[in-house]
């Protein structure tokens, strides 16, 4: 059977009225890593308006599909929903929280939060704010400056008439309780977008932005794609399941670093070319840059260091799948966060040309394993092969004086 021919690819519309609004929904529904039925089951309906057939794994990860007129071997796209938060770690003597942090975020970032906690009642969730233990000038004076940073160091005062622990036991909290950071989301006239937990609710809104660009233009893409939705990318197990082996390649789209002596923007489209796990896939990677060379995407390369994603717990589950990281720019990520709305743009613009696209590699794709003739090794990285000698047959001293296919010494 001859492949399907390849239709031509366009650079589509964003519908970003639609992306600001899924956005701020996002934003404004807590998800702290471990608490996500909420905001899976608002991506969910999203999916469904969308007209993707979904379904949800046994631990609540979200897999939606849009078909192609190729079934197998197939792509996904990658986002998480959940975000960094807290959890009660004890109820303090003088009726306050010690809490622990979920996900990897500094303590420095989260005075000043406010707060909502979760009870095991169901019932309405209490309000808080996290403060240093030493927050009022006028009491400590200097020392406000000079206490040290960390979990140990701050409280939740919880918005009620407390005093005690009885009296914080009596409104129902315990330890294990869910402490989530209140986003406070705002788009500015200049179209920057500042709230907490962008990571990754902008990456939901743009790859759901992507995939309504090719229902609206009514596309139906060559190879079938995955929208896979984790919930626990926060603390390293986000896309250990939720895909089948049909998947050749994933791309996981998630926050790029903005700051000093790193390359990504808050006005493109970033790529990754390495995490903290290693490089990402070298042909993969590059097919990315091509498309926004060749449709005027705006991107930036980069590297990150203190980083990893969906696409490394997905590798480390033992996935043999390709993987790339295209990244909407954050300024002060895990913290004090800023994107704008032309770098979720250019993510949405990216996702939806790559969609369109053939896979990387389709024919050495078609099945999990093949021969060595057959492996593209040379199609992105062409060299000839170097001529192979036996140094066991000559007796040419290596630059040492040893002789050669043996160590001085041996």
């Amino acid at each position: 059977m001859s492949a399907p021919q390849q239709p031509e690819v366009q650079r589509l519309a964003i519908d970003m009225d639609y992306v600001q609004e899924v956005l701020i929904d996002l934003l404004r529904t807590p998800s702290p890593t471990g608490r996500t039925d909420a905001v899976v089951q608002y991506v969910g309906e999203r999916m469904h308006d969308l007209g993707l057939d979904l379904q949800v794994t046994r631990r609540g990860l979200l897999n939606a599909t849009l078909a192609g007129r190729r079934t197998r071997p197939d792509r996904a796209v990658v986002v998480h929903a959940d975000t960094i938060g807290c959890m009660v770690e004890r109820v303090k003597e003088n009726g306050r929280l010690q809490v622990i942090p979920l996900g990897t975020h500094s303590a420095r970032f989260a005075e000043g939060a406010n707060v909502l906690i979760y009870t095991d009642s169901g019932q309405e969730c209490l309000t808080g704010t996290v403060l240093p233990l030493k927050a009022s000038g006028h009491n400590y004076g200097d020392e406000v400056d000079t206490q040290g940073v960390g979990w140990p160091l701050v409280e939740v005062r919880i918005d009620e008439p407390v005093s005690t622990a009885e009296q914080t036991a009596a409104l129902g909290i315990q330890v294990g309780d869910f402490v989530a950071l209140e986003a406070h989301p705002v788009i500015t006239p200049r179209g920057y977008v500042k709230s907490r937990h962008l990571d990754d609710k902008a990456g939901i809104a743009a790859a759901l932005g992507a995939f309504k660009a090719l229902r609206d233009a009514d596309i139906t893409p060559l190879v079938s794609a995955h929208l896979l939705v984790t919930i626990a990318e926060e603390v390293g197990h986000g896309a250990t399941h939720g895909l089948d082996t049909d998947v050749a390649e994933m791309v996981a789209v998630d926050n790029a670093v903005v700051a000093p002596l790193q390359q990504s923007r808050e006005d493109a489209a970033n790529i990754a070319m390495l995490d903290s796990t290693g490089p990402f896939d070298y042909h993969f990677s590059r097919r990315l840059i091509a498309l926004c060379d060749e449709h005027q995407i705006p991107y930036a390369r980069d590297t990150f260091r203190h980083y990893r994603s969906d696409a490394a717990s997905a590798v480390e589950a033992g996935l043999e799948i390709r993987t790339a990281l295209v990244g909407f720019g954050v300024d002060s990520s895990h913290g004090h966060e800023r994107t704008h709305l032309d770098s979720i743009r250019a993510v949405a613009e990216l996702l939806a040309v790559y969609l369109q696209t053939d896979l990387t590699f389709p024919e050495w794709d078609e099945h999990e394993r093949g021969p060595l003739t057959d492996f593209p090794s040379r199609s992105v990285q062409p060299t000839e092969f170097e001529e192979r000698r036996d140094r066991r047959s000559t007796d040419q001293p290596e630059p040492d004086g040893a002789p050669r296919g043996r160590r001085a010494g041996d």
